[in-house]
């Protein structure tokens, strides 16, 4: 507020008007277009109690319009109107000037009225000083910091983290995607620094007013959007790793994390090795330079040629860090690199089409790491994993399309979501396996090719995809990309298909309308039409290989209503049929209830091996989600499930643990628990045994999802109180205890640390929690931190709990601000910590606002625990008084807001509809 209100005073000593300007549209007028960016930055470290920068901008300014203003974005700086200057380059340097200006704060803008008008066809040149506050919000150009444990002194550093909107807060500038231009960076510092940006180095030259500081300038870039500029300041090292014949590529961390970036500087050239193949374009840039910052509010941010990432997401320790961690990184640094070329080389015109960067990046990174790592099986986890995600969000009557209208640049963080990534991922997976590889393949190196260094909205790649799919016949002439896919980028949501078989003439009639969990929507609110490729196969058949279609369904030019659909030749009434080969496509399927008996059979009795590992899951997730909406009853679903007893692949578990955990959260706040409780220690104690318990036996396992389900069953088995689970995980904890230097010295397997320090706390001492509350202090690794602040919400002391809440929310206790959603999340999915949590953030809620503001994407994200525990029609009641009371301090909040309403309200109808249904399922599976 300090900085708001000097500029707002600087401004009216500079004759500034603060008014509405007369321009108030939301995007930048069309009139003028930046060719060129001079931009020279001056970061201060000296006093830590003012860091601050200050700069010059030269924009070479293009006129397509003749225009008597000049309209680009600012924000938050001091800007001395009477320093600017405007020459027309293209009649003898002719001197123009600024009358006037304006701020329209609601849009940023900063308004210059020029002394005589400017014609098109010129080229102007607009020098503009700026200065400002090097802010502590984690947006713009920005502070951040680490401690030196050798001196335990404070060492600072500068970064920048410009997406989507913010580029504006570190320099004057037109700040929207599709206005590219080439940027010259220089940046000015003390000589003890080291200074990144996008390009290489230049040269560097020591400042000419200030002792001891230094001038360096960075090479010219390629042309690039605003939101991808970076640069940064700081005293990091880093590690090189080119691989031959290829881009420079370096690793950059605090010194005293620089042992954590050996797998990440493996991993990078790797996967840019591999895109450049994938999309047949060379990296475009002469290095590539990724670093972790300790202060972050993104996993990671993909700044062409400079990567910022969070910690956790770049650094990994092979004695502290997790195979899922390990996983995690890959996953990341791969998501980043996708980026270079989509979202860098081709980018969107406009924040509608986010997905095209998200979406590209998330599923492209999946083969990146498949690539790299196929015995991980990491293809078939991410593709789950995505389709497990969606089927719950997209299921929401409050969900959006994929391709949504952004109209305010603060809805653009919004479209930040499941949707954009995981949802834009699944379509492209979905278009992927229709179209095939050749054809999928030459599509997107023709758009790329096509729209390099230039913008593009997702009609240009329906129409590249459509010609590589009729040259390669993966689709008749008369289907087009556009009309199947704006089926799912510009509607709401995801179909259910009815699946009706007549088994004495081998024929299945579909249906299809739309699948949501509020069980009291109209059926008319359920309508839409997908164009669905439907792939199948039979129990004689069992071809699990071939997602190509066989059939599709299809909506109706005209109308876009449903056409009938049938299917024949299917076999008779003693075999089933399965739909979604590898759930190569987003919908759920219902089939009539001797189907369903048929394949419970073959899971529960025959060789349920033969079907493909990931409909084993899906047909977990279809039976319970449509059990949950009364589409199907609990005893078949619960049936099916029973099954699990038999299992031993990793994704059918995982699909069957994020359904359970849904139940568990209702469940476990009713008398009924007991019966619950019993069913899933019997359903998972053949798993728990088969894997060895707790044992340390990680050495030994080849498979590396076996690692995965180890992991995850023996979460639950301690949850539970499986076997000799709880026991164990006490054991390991007090051989750490009483190691002599425990910072040094973990005797718990790393795979097994989550489970172990959370069983631990929750039926430990307050000397058990004080002991892990130390070593999450004195750690050095993101991954470890991240795994102890989740275990220290698992206590049963109410106390305690609230102290952690407390010091979740307070700077000054070392947990950074990124992180505190960890430990609110592990207080309130805790079954003591919930209520809780839920009183501590109603009662904090202004306060909370104000540690995240601007930010407001991790507040929204204390929701998720709070929604889905939340089942009795009275504190639905109460949370959405809350909400309307509170609305100022949930302002960025809505779309969040809305959708943890709605988790409420359908978990409220389940409990009234179902309950009584499951406690008699289980008590029937429990007597078998």
């Amino acid at each position: 507020m300090r900085l708001l209100l000097l500029l707002v005073a600087s401004w009216a000593v500079l004759g500034v008007t603060l008014a509405d300007s007369s321009y108030n549209y939301f995007r930048l007028p069309t009139a003028l277009r930046p060719q060129k960016y001079n931009l020279r930055v001056l970061t201060h470290f000296e006093d830590p109690d003012h860091l601050n920068f200050a700069g010059t901008v030269k924009i070479l300014v293009e006129v397509l319009e003749n225009t008597r203003n000049i309209t680009l974005h600012a924000k938050n700086l001091t800007i001395d109107q009477s320093l600017i200057e405007l020459r027309d380059t293209s009649s003898d340097n002719k001197e123009n000037c600024i009358s006037s200006t304006e701020v329209n704060p609601i849009h940023d803008f900063y308004v210059m009225h020029t002394c005589n008008e400017l014609l098109a066809g010129d080229i102007y040149e607009l020098t503009m000083p700026f200065a400002a506050e090097l802010n502590r919000q984690l947006e713009g150009y920005y502070r951040s910091s680490y401690n030196a444990p050798a001196t335990n002194k404070t060492h600072w550093l500068s970064i920048t983290q410009f997406e989507p909107a913010s580029a504006r807060l570190a320099f004057p500038c037109f700040d929207e995607p599709n206005f590219k231009a080439p940027f010259v960076v220089t940046l000015g510092y003390h000589k003890r620094f080291t200074g990144l940006s996008n390009m290489p180095v230049k040269e560097i030259t020591p400042n000419e007013k200030i002792a001891d500081y230094i001038w360096c300038e960075f090479e010219e870039s390629v042309p690039m959007s605003t939101y991808l500029v970076a640069y940064s300041v700081n005293d990091f090292t880093h590690k090189p790793s080119t691989l031959p014949n290829s881009t420079l590529f370096r690793t950059w961390a605090r010194p005293n994390a620089i042992d954590q970036c050996d797998y990440a500087a493996e991993v990078g050239p790797k996967v840019l090795q591999y895109y450049e193949q994938l999309f047949g374009i060379k990296f475009p840039l002469p290095k590539m330079d990724q670093i972790a910052i300790p202060d972050f509010s993104a996993g990671a941010m993909e700044n062409w040629g400079l990567v910022t990432y969070r910690e956790i997401a770049l650094l990994y320790s092979s004695t502290h860090s997790s195979l899922a961690d390990k996983q995690r990184v890959a996953s990341i640094i791969a998501h980043e690199l996708a980026h270079q070329w989509f979202g860098n080389l081709v980018t969107m015109k406009w924040w509608t089409d986010l997905w095209l960067n998200e979406g590209f990046a998330t599923y492209v990174a999946s083969l990146g790491v498949e690539n790299i790592n196929p015995e991980w099986r990491s293809m078939e986890q991410e593709s789950l994993g995505n389709l497990l995600t969606i089927f719950r969000k997209d299921a929401l009557e409050s969900s959006h399309p994929i391709s949504r209208p952004i109209e305010v640049v603060s809805e653009i963080s919004e479209s930040f979501d499941q949707i954009s990534y995981q949802k834009g991922s699944t379509v492209l997976r979905m278009m992927h396996m229709f179209m095939g590889e050749e054809a999928f393949r030459s599509g997107i190196q023709n758009y790329l090719q096509k729209y390099s260094y230039a913008n593009a909205e997702q009609d240009n790649l329906w129409e590249s995809l459509t010609e590589a799919a009729h040259k390669h016949r993966a689709l008749p002439k008369t289907y087009d990309i556009k009309r199947i896919m704006d089926s799912w980028t510009l509607q709401t949501g995801y179909p259910i298909i009815n699946i009706t078989r007549d088994y004495s003439s081998g024929i299945a009639k579909l249906t299809q309308e739309r699948y949501l969990l509020n069980t009291q929507v109209a059926r008319n609110h359920r309508l839409g039409c997908w164009w669905v490729p439907l792939s199948y196969t039979t129990q004689a058949e069992q071809d699990f290989r071939n997602t190509t279609p066989k059939a599709w369904m299809e909506c109706d030019a005209v109308s876009g209503e449903v056409l009938p659909k049938t299917i024949s030749g299917l076999p008779g009434k003693d075999q089933w049929i399965i739909f979604n080969t590898q759930l190569s496509t987003l919908y759920k399927v219902n089939y009539d209830e001797r189907n369903w008996k048929l394949l419970i059979e073959t899971l529960t009795n025959g060789d349920f091996e033969r079907i493909h590992v990931i409909n084993r899951a899906q047909l977990i997730d279809d039976a319970l989600y449509l059990a949950w909406t009364g589409e199907q009853n609990y005893e078949i679903a619960m049936q099916l499930v029973d099954y699990l007893r038999r299992e031993r692949e990793y994704l059918p578990w995982k699909s069957a643990f994020e359904n359970l955990k849904r139940m568990k959260n209702i469940i476990r706040q009713t008398p009924n628990y007991e019966f619950f409780k019993r069913y899933l220690q019997k359903l998972i104690e053949p798993i728990y045994q088969h894997l060895n318990g707790l044992n340390d036996t990680f050495s030994g396992i080849e498979q590396q999802d076996q690692v995965l389900l180890k992991t995850m069953v023996g979460n639950w088995a301690c949850q539970y109180q499986v076997d000799d689970c709880v026991p164990v995980a006490q054991a390991y904890y007090r051989s750490w205890r009483n190691e002599v230097e425990p910072d040094k010295k973990n005797p718990v397997p790393i795979n097994l640390r989550q489970t172990v320090y959370c069983t631990s706390i929750r039926h430990g001492s307050d000397e058990d929690w004080q002991f892990l509350w130390t070593r999450y202090k004195n750690s050095n690794v993101a991954a470890e931190k991240r795994t102890i602040l989740s275990s220290l919400g698992c206590s049963r002391e109410v106390w305690l709990l609230q102290r952690y809440l407390a010091l979740a929310f307070n700077p000054q206790e070392g947990i950074r601000k990124q992180d505190s959603m960890w430990a609110f999340q592990a207080v309130a999915f805790n079954e003591i910590g919930f209520h809780l949590a839920r009183e501590y953030f109603i009662a904090n809620v202004d306060a909370i606002y104000k540690f995240y503001h601007p930010i407001t994407k991790d507040m929204s994200r204390l929701l998720t625990p709070l929604s889905e525990q939340t089942f009795l029609q009275s504190d639905f009641e109460d949370f959405k008084n809350f909400v309307n009371t509170n609305r100022a301090s949930l302002k960025g909040l809505e779309q969040a807001i809305q959708q943890s309403l709605e988790t409420m309200l359908t978990n409220v109808q389940w409990k009234e509809r179902n309950y009584r249904q499951v406690t008699r399922s289980v008590e029937a599976l429990l007597d078998k």
